[in-house]
């Protein structure tokens, strides 16, 4: 005997499936990111953006670039919230920065 699916029952699936969607997104990216390898400071693509760990630390008359308060957390390349401690960026693919880390190629993000 065939089942039948009423017109309120595919409704329902419908509507529960486009609110599980998006939580499922959340969930993945941030497992995304935990799955990240961090940037190491000594790799040459780090090296040559004068990556460092610790924005507090940068030589500002080394780097003409940099002002004060500026952090990967608030940078445009950032792909995680700016209260996340560690995410991947657009620059350095594949891997992770800490959100206080900084480097030449800093733009602001736009709120």
């Amino acid at each position: 005997m065939p089942h039948e699916i009423s017109r309120r029952d595919l409704v329902k699936s419908a509507l529960l499936s486009s609110a599980l969607i998006p939580a499922l997104a959340v969930i993945g990216k941030a497992s995304q990111a935990a799955e990240l390898i961090p940037l190491d400071a000594s790799d040459p693509a780090a090296t040559a953006l004068g990556f460092v760990i610790d924005a507090s630390k940068v030589d500002a008359s080394l780097s003409a670039n940099f002002k004060a308060g500026q952090h990967c957390a608030v940078c445009a390349q950032y792909q995680g919230k700016p209260t996340d401690p560690r995410a991947g960026c657009s620059i350095y693919v594949g891997r992770s920065v800490p959100a206080g880390a900084w480097c030449k190629a800093w733009v602001q993000r736009s709120a």
